[in-house]
């Protein structure tokens, strides 16, 4: 288990979280960035318009039927590969920083987001980058740890918006 950390003291409050992953940040960067790999473990799949992943990119994210096929619309901010990627995804700020460790990457997630947000997220990407690095987490493994988020959190940021309408846990 990853443990996200809040970032306060920017325009907006963030979210970090850090896994070390067994691959190379150049295998990492193609699972952040190519669609098939991306679907494995991101709660949505991204196709640049154009389909490179280069700055300025208009970006399409959609969400799978079972949580309300949702799209949201972004922009690439910075690709560097393979070691920085930051991209808008809607109201969010996502950004990826890959570092060499040993023979694996250290991934480091950060996401700029609204305050109500930041525990539904930080539960949300835990439960992603376990996926990302190849472990299965279990089917209520969510709301556990959206609970401890919120609980951390809220002294700081105010009240804790649950998952979107129709995403369910």
């Amino acid at each position: 288990m990853t443990t996200a950390r809040l970032i306060e003291g920017g325009a907006r409050p963030a979210v970090r979280l850090e896994r070390v992953l067994a691959h190379d940040p150049a295998t990492v960067w193609s699972s952040l960035t190519e669609a098939d790999q991306l679907k494995a473990w991101f709660p949505c799949t991204a196709e640049p318009v154009g389909g490179q992943w280069e700055v300025g990119a208009a970006l399409t994210f959609r969400f799978p039927d079972d949580v309300g096929a949702m799209v949201i619309e972004g922009r690439v901010l910075i690709a560097d590969a393979p070691r920085l990627l930051s991209y808008s995804w809607g109201e969010d700020v996502l950004t990826f920083e890959l570092q060499p460790e040993g023979t694996g990457t250290r991934l480091v997630l950060t996401d700029e987001l609204p305050p109500s947000w930041a525990a539904r997220n930080a539960a949300g990407w835990e439960l992603c980058l376990d996926r990302l690095a190849g472990l299965v987490p279990g089917e209520d493994a969510w709301r556990p740890r959206f609970e401890l988020y919120s609980a951390r959190f809220e002294p700081a940021i105010g009240a804790q918006e649950g998952p979107p309408s129709g995403a369910g846990d």
